[in-house]
């Protein structure tokens, strides 16, 4: 006897929560809706899944028709499937969150996006479906990292002083970090390169510094830590 199964009729979409960091503030690329449902609302990028997709190659065409961007950072969050998350179909989306420099990519929204920008995160505007939701989980993952993984080359230049370093580890934190402890922390987890270049100030001349890759390479297949 055969078995006869019902497949329900549910749709698979991911989504990217893409952050940048510009000087001293966290940013997430926002497009608005072209069309119905929430159409003009300010949304995350996504789009369904296609048949021959894996998740993350899904979210990697996503990011990449809209950014140019590939080869970033990418990591995925937990899956969301409330059963209203959507008001017309049944859709579980499997989110993501990516790491890259705004300076370095022009903005190209899709068909669905009659616009998209770079947007604080202390100033989002209301959003499309459950994405406030899908973004604060993308924020408690991107502090949860940055405390195990040297990720924050990702988002700063190539060349940057301690201070530009603490200002993103404090604006991805959302909380002050005493100097001498943090520089302290940075350098005796020995990831950095000191510079003989400086940049110029009004009274003192600032190190650059630059992440060392090699070490990088290496300590990115394990555990790494650094406690404030």
């Amino acid at each position: 006897m055969k078995l006869q199964y019902n497949v329900p009729d549910i749709s698979i979409t991911v989504d990217c929560v893409i952050f940048g960091f510009d000087t001293s503030k966290l940013q997430i690329l926002l497009i608005k809706r072209a069309s119905d449902p929430e159409k003009g609302k300010w949304a995350l990028p996504g789009g369904f899944m296609e048949k021959h997709e894996t998740a993350e190659e899904s979210a990697e065409r996503v990011l990449s028709q809209l950014t140019g961007v590939t080869d970033v950072y990418m990591d995925q969050l937990k899956v969301f499937a409330a059963v209203d998350r959507h008001p017309i179909e049944r859709v579980i989306t499997v989110p993501f969150y990516a790491l890259v420099k705004p300076e370095n990519y022009r903005l190209n929204p899709s068909s669905y996006a009659s616009d998209a920008y770079w947007c604080d995160i202390d100033r989002l505007p209301i959003l499309a479906f459950d994405h406030d939701e899908i973004i604060n989980a993308a924020l408690d993952a991107l502090k949860r990292d940055v405390r195990l993984k040297p990720i924050g080359f990702e988002l700063l230049p190539e060349k940057f002083t301690m201070k530009d370093l603490q200002d993103f580890f404090e604006a991805v934190l959302e909380e002050k970090l005493d100097r001498r402890n943090f520089r302290r922390k940075i350098k005796g987890a020995k990831i950095l390169v000191k510079l003989n270049e400086v940049r110029k100030g009004a009274h003192k001349d600032a190190i650059l510094y630059k992440f060392d890759s090699k070490t990088y390479r290496t300590i990115s297949k394990n555990t790494f830590y650094i406690l404030f």
